[in-house]
């Protein structure tokens, strides 16, 4: 992240495990979120290209930990067609805060998937109905 990043302080930490709890030492852990005001590196001018993007290898016991700032609710576009399904709907463009995750492992299927905060803005009404 850039130096004097805004944002709340988030340590993520965590285990990757296999499906019957076994730790994958050595999995690889991609990770990419908005930053403090919903913005994107490589999707909003003026932010260095991989900001809040990143990798990490699971220790021998499958742990990892990634100090980064919490993430902000961002509103998708609505100009285009996808606007104009958000109005004809009367939708609002609001997606929560959440961090992107790709875990891969040897051996195992790779898992790419979304975690939101508990009690986050838009979580019951998410423009892209994922925080189910």
């Amino acid at each position: 992240m850039r130096d004097g990043e805004a944002g709340t302080p988030l340590v993520f930490q965590g285990q990757v495990t296999d499906a019957t709890g076994q730790a994958l030492p050595g999995a690889v852990l991609e990770m990419w979120q908005a930053d403090d005001d919903g913005l994107y590196a490589q999707f909003a001018p003026g932010i260095p290209e991989w900001n809040l993007r990143g990798g990490i290898v699971t220790d021998d016991e499958g742990r990892f930990a990634v100090t980064t700032i919490q993430p902000a609710p961002y509103q998708i576009p609505t100009d285009g067609s996808c606007g104009r399904l958000i109005a004809a709907a009367g939708w609002h463009a609001w997606r929560p805060a959440h961090l992107h995750l790709k875990v891969s492992a040897p051996g195992h299927q790779t898992l790419t998937t979304q975690l939101y905060f508990k009690d986050g803005a838009y979580l019951e009404a998410d423009v892209a109905s994922a925080a189910l």
